[in-house]
């Protein structure tokens, strides 16, 4: 075969009749690329697994649900042969044979007339890696080293970039750098200009290249404008002057990240704008905490508040006594000097003192630490602990759910 290497070539099979025989975990491997191919897709199986049962209750599919017969392959563009019976599969390929039909065979592929190369996706582009022999872990390797080369920029490919000016709102996850998405770091490998938040995962920003402009959003000059509109203003300048713009926040762009102000103000100045979402700190800091903000039988519910100012305040758009009349879990963002008060006026609307509560500290990071109270008692707790922002503050029995857990090293 390394003689006479595959020649490799990209299948157009929207609305083709493709023959699939053997429902088993080949078929549910590969249904879905079909699918998604536009492929008429017919399965000849009399057994599927679930996901296959699934794909064929769908519409997705049609299932005959019998073993493979002579004359199943007849007006067939393309068959993969992945049946755990090898007389059939031997008969099926020479059925292929005669009738012209480029098909797998998932028992033999010595045997086959085409090869399935291992297959990734970045960006608009799919990676097709073939060996001059069937070896799928090495394809499979080679596949995915390219893969993640091209979606964390380390890879670095010619990129045609529209004429238009464009920003991304890209949310950062909760500091991990690892915890940013395959895309967010993608578009953030294809930056001209970054403009950070401080709780953005820093870590990112030292891979950048040297060419690179990375601008602190929080050293912005404001002058006679609101921070935020001097970061609506940066984002519009640095687009209209051609460069590719990246405005990366922590969490999430829309989770108290004011990334709807930006969209608008975007919008408003005929600036195109991608939004990647990002991983909230409300639901992953707990996590990598040890706690499940739900849990079976101990909360069906998780609410997420902003505690950047006090029930008390006539600002306050939170409704607090309603708050304390669930019994989820409450999940209190940008709170750590208010906990105090919040917890009073939990308490004071109905909320146990007892309720436990847990504030985690710079979560996902190598920083992380948890410290442990009660409704009651955590604003001395706060700070007799000295507990700083960024922290994520948990209300609910699920706080004494499972074991507390610490980031990876």
């Amino acid at each position: 075969m390394a003689e006479h290497p595959a020649y490799p070539v990209g299948l157009r099979l929207s609305g083709r009749r493709v023959v699939v025989l053997g429902g088993g975990q080949v078929a549910q491997r590969r249904l879905p690329a079909l699918i998604a191919a536009g492929a008429d897709v017919h399965l000849v199986s009399p057994s599927a697994t679930p996901s296959v049962e699934a794909m064929a209750d769908a519409g997705e599919i049609t299932w005959h649900r019998r073993p493979y017969a002579a004359g199943d392959l007849a007006d067939t563009w393309y068959a993969l042969i992945a049946t755990s019976d090898h007389a059939a599969n031997e008969a099926a390929s020479a059925e292929g044979e005669a009738n012209r039909v480029w098909c797998v065979r998932s028992d033999d592929a010595a045997a086959a007339t085409a090869w399935t190369p291992a297959t990734g996706h970045s960006d608009g582009v799919t990676v097709a890696v073939l060996g001059d022999s069937p070896d799928p872990r090495r394809t499979a390797a080679i596949r995915d080293t390219v893969v993640e080369g091209l979606r964390d920029g380390t890879l670095v490919a010619p990129h045609h970039r529209p004429h238009t000016p464009s920003v991304a709102l890209v949310g950062g996850g909760p500091g991990d750098p690892d915890l940013i998405t395959v895309r967010g770091r993608r578009l953030l490998a294809q930056a001209d200009v970054v403009i950070a938040d401080r709780l953005g995962p820093r870590d990112l920003l030292n891979e950048l290249p040297p060419h690179v402009e990375v601008i602190d959003a929080a050293k912005i000059p404001y002058g006679r404008f609101m921070a935020q509109e001097a970061i609506n203003n940066a984002l519009i300048e640095h687009a209209k002057a051609g460069k590719a713009v990246v405005r990366l926040k922590g969490g999430d762009p829309f989770v108290f990240g004011r990334g709807m102000e930006e969209a608008q103000a975007l919008a408003e100045a005929g600036i195109a704008c991608t939004v990647v979402p990002g991983i909230s700190s409300s639901i992953s800091v707990p996590s990598a905490a040890g706690i499940p903000v739900t849990h079976r039988g101990v909360a069906h519910e998780f609410t997420v508040v902003s505690g950047h100012v006090a029930p008390d305040d006539e600002r306050s758009l939170v409704d607090w006594a309603a708050l304390a009349r669930l019994r989820g879990t409450l999940v209190v963002l940008m709170g750590v000097d208010k906990i105090g008060k919040i917890a009073e006026a939990l308490i004071a609307h109905g909320r146990a003192p007892e309720t436990p509560v847990a504030l985690v500290q710079e979560g996902t990071t190598a920083s992380q630490r948890r410290v442990d109270a009660t409704l009651g008692t955590v604003g001395e707790k706060a700070k007799a602990e000295d507990v700083r922002p960024p922290a994520v503050i948990v209300i609910g029995e699920v706080v004494g759910v499972g074991v507390p857990a610490k980031p990876e090293a």
